[in-house]
Order: structure tokens, then C-alpha cells, then sequence
């Protein structure tokens, strides 16, 4: 297969300017870890809340002209949807958003303020690729998946030439894995810019289809039935990607996994301590850290990336006022 490249990335970072931001890395005081400087790469602070614009932005700018205008469909749970309508927009492009019926209602209102024509599917009944398919048989238009294409992995990739660029001491980066898009395209940059660099991934155990991927050496996909059980709504994908998988095994170092009092109890400190809102997928690679610290690679210099920040009022309602470990 042909492997998204270090020269990719940087055409895609090229392409974004002007329309995805060049987010900060923000210091994170971790007293249980004094050694081991941290920093969280504050993807909530896209226009649109997340990462996800990075990759969307990206396919729809390297677009031809006749593509744009048959406008663009796409299928996500949320932040993508948000990034497609958002790229969509700027350019002038109508776009057909395919979502499930348990997507966060924030989510759903910010894709339709966008512009976008939000179609819901139920995940219970229903494939999302399958509905997305029946809408484009009703007139053709530009599929943008939400990681299973090289101009996405690329433009994800972009969030690791920043890291280095910003710490070129870096030396630890975790990261959440749903689809594989995200920890793909950073691998690929920071393994090229620095080779020494540990790239893990981070699922919640109630959707831990990539680790299972990894270890068993082929794509393995869970039930949207176990995969909805955890409040990460963010990487309640079923599956890597034929495509995401074989970067994920090429260029991560490993994927870990954490339950949902860790979760849950890593996105409360961010709010409190790092004072930023985030979602619950955004608290994934804190968790490891905290949970797995033993276990991982030694680091003097640790990067979080927070994916997003999208969270739905009554979820941030129930972090902020549950137990931390709860």
C-alpha cells in the first residue's frame, strides 16, 4: 500500500493556513510526576472545537474545481461533521452530514449551524457507510471519510509537524485512537522528524477494536453495541481502516487502554486543573498517563493531545459535579 509521507503533511499543512489554527501547547503542573514535564496540545482550540478540521479541511482544499461542485458527503459522529461543514462552508460547497441518533445534541446543532443537511441513522440497524451510500446514488458527491483517506491522515499529521516545531525535545506523544487517522498522521510526521519519538495510542477499554487490531496482526472490528458503552463518544468507531491500520502498525510504538473511572476522572482534572473544556475523548491520553506510567516509554518531555472540546452541557454538568474517580 502506498504510505502517507512526511512531504504529504507538509502540502497539507500549506493548504490549511488560514483555515485550521496552529494550536499551543500548554503546560500541565502533574505533582505525581515531577520528573516528566507535560504538555497538552490544545486541539479544542480549532474553530471548530476539534482536530478533526485538520483532516476535513484538508481533502476538501485538494479538491478540483468540477469536485467542488458537486459538493461533498460525509458521515461522523460529530467533531468531523463540524470540520466538513466547516471547510465546506468557506468554500462555498453544500454538504450532506451522516449521523448517528446517539451523537452528542451539541454536535448535531454545530454541524446544522454550519450549513450542513444533517441526515440521522440509527448505528443499532444501521451501517453509516451504507446510509451515506444511498444518499450518494440519489446524486453523486464527493465522499470525505473521517480517516480511511491519505489527504486526512496528512492533514491530521499537520498537529505533529506543530509539536516539533514548538518542543523539538519531545519525546512521548499520546494521543486518542478511534478510527486511526489522528495517531497515523502523527506518527508518520514526528517519526520522520525525530525517529526516537514514542507514539502511543489510547482507547477506552469498552472500545478497544485498534489495540485489538494490534496485537492480533489484522483488523479486528467490535459491535456498535460495545463500543457505544463508553462515554468517549469520539472513538466509538468499529474499526481501523485497512489503510490506518497498516500506519498504526507501522509507525506507533503501541495502543493502551483505560476504563471509564479513569476517563472520567482524567476529564474532571482538566477542567479543574487545566481549566479547559473538553470532552471525554480529550481526556484519553491523561488517563494513560496516569494509569499506565510504569508501563510506558521514559519521557522528560510528554505531549497530550486533546482532541477536542465539544462537549455536550449534561456531560460536562455530570464531570464536573461526580466523584473523580466515578
Amino acid at each position: 500500500m502506498n504510505f502517507v509521507t512526511l512531504s504529504d503533511i507538509e502540502q497539507a499543512q500549506e493548504r490549511l493556513r488560514g483555515l485550521a489554527r496552529h494550536t499551543p501547547l500548554l503546560p500541565l503542573a502533574v505533582p505525581e510526576l515531577p520528573d516528566e514535564a507535560v504538555y497538552l496540545k490544545a486541539e479544542s482550540l480549532q474553530p471548530i472545537g476539534s482536530f478533526k478540521i485538520r483532516g476535513a479541511a484538508n481533502r476538501i482544499l485538494a479538491l478540483s474545481a468540477e469536485e467542488r461542485a458537486q459538493g461533498v458527503i460525509a458521515y461522523s459522529s460529530g467533531n468531523h461533521a463540524q470540520g466538513v461543514a466547516y471547510a465546506a462552508r468557506a468554500l462555498g460547497m453544500s454538504a450532506i452530514i451522516v449521523m448517528p441518533t446517539n451523537a452528542p445534541a451539541v454536535k448535531v446543532a454545530a454541524t446544522r449551524a454550519l450549513g450542513a443537511q444533517v441526515v440521522l441513522y440509527d448505528p443499532a440497524h444501521e451501517r453509516r457507510e451504507d446510509v451515506a451510500a444511498r444518499l450518494q446514488a440519489q446524486g453523486p458527491r464527493i465522499l470525505v471519510p473521517p480517516f480511511d483517506d491519505p489527504y486526512v491522515i496528512a492533514g491530521q499529521g499537520t498537529a505533529g509537524l506543530e509539536i516539533f516545531q514548538d518542543l523539538p525535545e519531545v519525546e512521548l506523544v499520546l494521543a486518542p485512537v478511534g478510527g486511526g487517522g489522528l495517531l497515523s498522521g502523527l506518527a508518520v510526521a514526528l517519526k520522520a522528524l525525530k525517529p526516537s519519538i514514542k507514539i502511543i495510542g489510547v482507547e477506552p477499554e469498552l472500545a478497544a477494536d485498534a489495540q485489538a487490531s494490534l496485537r492480533a496482526g489484522h483488523v479486528v472490528e467490535w459491535p456498535a453495541a460495545d463500543t457505544n458503552r463508553t462515554l468517549a463518544d469520539g472513538v466509538r468507531t468499529l474499526r481501523l481502516s485497512e489503510s490506518t491500520f497498516q500506519h498504526v502498525r507501522t509507525y506507533a510504538d503501541d495502543i493502551v487502554t483505560v476504563s471509564e473511572a479513569d476517563l472520567r476522572s482524567a476529564a474532571r482534572r482538566l477542567l479543574t486543573e487545566a481549566r479547559l473544556v473538553v470532552e471525554p475523548t480529550a481526556a484519553l491520553p491523561l488517563a494513560a498517563l496516569l494509569r499506565h506510567r510504569a508501563a510506558l516509554p521514559p519521557s522528560r518531555h510528554t505531549v497530550l493531545l486533546l482532541s477536542g472540546g465539544n462537549v455536550d452541557p449534561a456531560t460536562l454538568a455530570d464531570l464536573l459535579a461526580g466523584p473523580v474517580g466515578g
